[in-house]
């Protein structure tokens, strides 16, 4: 009971492009890894193809009980490094690991990942694949984005969705505004989010 408790997740900082090698290394060692990737359309001159990249380059996560298996993971050729603040590595939460896995089941939602928070309206979402994901929307030209902030790594993913699945983080429930049409007459009621 006790070993499962002491289970936690870590970030790893790796080399350059040697995400998807450290994550086969470290299953072969039997640590728990999990690498984000996502499945996209590559276009060369003659021919297009579809490939795996990592969600966010040089990071992956790995589940383990940090005093048993850290020099375990740190020996494995590629890594750098645990992420974490000095000489403390920093734990991800469940909740952070549930939010990539449904990210990377949701590929073409995923628009890129930034390095920094954007200043926005602070929301959650209500409904759809990204249900209870909480970030900060922007918007850009017609299109409503919801970055996805994950502290731990400070890296975020920014997604597109839906702005009727939104509500600011704090309201009790949305808030709702007439949005005209094209012809410029109101046609129903909408969630506000900005």
């Amino acid at each position: 009971m006790d070993d499962i408790e002491s289970l936690r997740w870590y970030a790893v900082y790796v080399r350059s492009r040697y995400e998807k090698k450290v994550h086969q290394l470290l299953l072969e060692q039997k640590v728990v890894s999990f690498l984000p990737l996502l499945e996209t359309w590559r276009q060369w001159s003659d021919r297009k193809k579809k490939i795996s990249e990592p969600l966010f380059r040089g990071y992956l996560f790995v589940n383990l009980d940090i005093h048993k298996e850290n020099i375990k993971v740190l020996d494995t050729d590629g890594v750098v490094k645990f992420v974490g603040i000095g000489r403390k590595p920093s734990v991800i939460s469940e909740k952070d690991i549930d939010w990539l896995k449904k990210l990377v089941r949701e590929p073409d939602a995923v628009n890129r990942t930034v390095s920094s928070l954007p200043a926005g309206q602070k929301v959650r979402v209500l409904a759809g694949p990204f249900k209870d994901f909480e970030g900060v929307v922007v918007k850009q030209a017609r299109e409503t984005r919801l970055v996805v902030f994950f502290e731990s790594i400070m890296q975020g993913v920014e997604v597109s969705i839906f702005p009727d699945l939104l509500v600011p983080i704090g309201a009790a429930q949305p808030l709702y505004v007439d949005i005209p049409n094209q012809e410029g007459s109101a046609v129903e009621k909408h969630f506000l989010r900005l």
